[in-house]
């Protein structure tokens, strides 16, 4: 089963920036699309970016313009840059695969990493 370690949060001032990385283990990073969730306190887990093995990408709409995914293939790899942070982007991110955009995950959830936004 695939297993994804998320690193790069932190606390930031609005305006600002991070750069999220996340590590995937498994054979099937390659073959599927890879997404960027967040989760914030109260509320569920959503999906905020995704880009496919080709380099498609897709985002919801609150962060478009100011979050870039990207993947490595090679270094079974995804990161997720962050501009422009906004107090309401806080939230723990997680990433995962996919079969599809918006489909079920494919692997087990990880720890995430906590961004934290200050205005």
């Amino acid at each position: 089963q695939v297993q994804f370690v998320e690193s790069g949060g932190g606390l930031v001032q609005a305006g600002g920036s991070l750069r999220l990385s996340c590590a995937a283990s498994g054979s099937t990073f390659s073959r599927n699309v890879m997404g960027w969730y967040r989760q914030a306190p109260g509320k569920q887990r959503e999906l905020v970016a995704a880009i496919s093995y080709g380099g498609t990408t897709n985002y919801q709409y609150s962060v478009k313009g100011r979050f870039t995914i990207s993947r490595d293939n090679a270094k079974n790899t995804v990161y997720l840059q962050m501009n422009s942070l906004k107090p309401e982007d806080t939230a723990v991110y997680y990433c995962n695969a996919m079969t599809v955009i918006g489909g079920p995950v494919l692997g087990s959830w990880g720890q995430g990493t906590q961004v934290t936004v200050s205005s």
